[in-house]
C-alpha cells in the first residue's frame, strides 16, 4: 500500500510545479472544484463523500488521498466513508451489468 502521508505531500508539490508552469490550469481547476450554488444544499462533508465515491470510480489515487483528507477534516467517520464507498461499488457493479447487457446485444445483433 502507499504511504498516503508522503503521497499527499508529493501531490501538493507536483501541483505547485504545474501552477508555476501554467497557473491558468490550476486557477481553472480551482474554479471548477470550488463551484457551488449561491445557496448550497449539501454540506462540505457530504460533498467530500461524493467526491470520494467518484474518485474510486475514476481510480484516481490523487483524488482519493486529497478527498479522504478533506472528508476527515470535515468530520467524516470511517463508517460514513465506507458507506460512500459502498455506493461506488454498487454503481460500478451496476454499470458493469448494463454494459454486459450491451455486450450480449452486440453479440446477438452482429452478423
Amino acid at each position: 500500500m502507499l504511504n498516503w502521508n508522503e503521497y499527499i505531500s508529493e501531490i501538493k508539490t507536483r501541483m505547485s510545479g504545474i501552477a508555476k508552469l501554467n497557473p491558468d490550469v490550476i486557477k481553472g481547476y480551482a474554479a471548477i472544484s470550488g463551484a457551488k450554488p449561491a445557496d448550497p444544499k449539501l454540506d462540505a462533508k457530504t460533498r467530500e463523500l461524493i467526491a470520494l465515491a467518484v474518485a474510486v470510480t475514476r481510480q484516481c489515487d490523487g483524488c482519493i488521498v486529497v478527498h479522504t483528507d478533506a472528508a476527515k477534516k470535515h468530520g467524516a467517520t470511517q463508517a460514513e466513508i465506507m458507506e460512500a464507498l459502498g455506493v461506488a461499488v454498487a454503481v460500478n457493479a451496476g454499470a458493469a451489468l448494463v454494459y454486459s447487457a450491451r455486450t450480449m446485444d452486440a453479440f446477438e445483433n452482429l452478423k
